[in-house]
């Protein structure tokens, strides 16, 4: 028997820019997402430092559909998923390597409709008068598995309090 592994990511960040929605051959969704996250530290010496890391994030099936739909640049998003490593000979005989986020699990963290760098606002989702409270609605998305015979509900309800992080 072998033993246990745990391969699971979590990211809080900011869209680097819009979602770009394409089809399988077999007719599957598939949504890649560039994904930034920010890290600020102090040095010893009391000076400032911060860095930015870069994240391909991909979302397959109606997550795919989803994240097509309700995402634009600058949205801030959480992401749950997996870290796969997919390695290619380029033209010129070279090994490649790539490294993304398969993600299962999308909250989108704020509520705000960004705007574009030409000025254009971009429309958020509108809330039919059933869904509208007082506190600002975050929506959630989950991948479907296979084995799944209920239908994901693709906007809910969610406090930022109850978030665990």
């Amino acid at each position: 028997m072998s033993a246990r592994s745990l391969n699971k990511v979590t990211l809080i960040g900011n869209l680097t820019r819009d979602p770009e929605l394409r089809y399988t051959p077999t007719g599957a969704a598939v949504c890649t997402i560039g994904l930034a996250t920010n890290r600020s530290w102090t040095t010893d010496s009391g000076e400032k430092k911060e860095e930015t890391e870069f994240h391909r994030v991909v979302a397959w099936n109606k997550l795919a559909e989803l994240c097509s739909q309700l995402l634009v640049k600058g949205r801030k998003i959480y992401v749950e998923g997996r870290l796969r490593t997919s390695t290619w000979s380029a033209q010129d005989g070279s090994q490649r390597q790539s490294t993304e986020i398969v993600i299962e699990d999308m909250i989108i963290l704020d509520s705000k409709r960004p705007v574009s760098e030409v000025g254009e606002v971009h429309e958020a989702p509108q809330e039919t008068p059933a869904e509208q409270s007082e506190t600002p609605t975050q929506t959630i998305a989950k991948e479907e598995s296979p084995k799944q015979s209920m239908p994901v509900t693709p906007t809910e309800n969610v406090n930022p309090d109850d978030i665990p992080f």
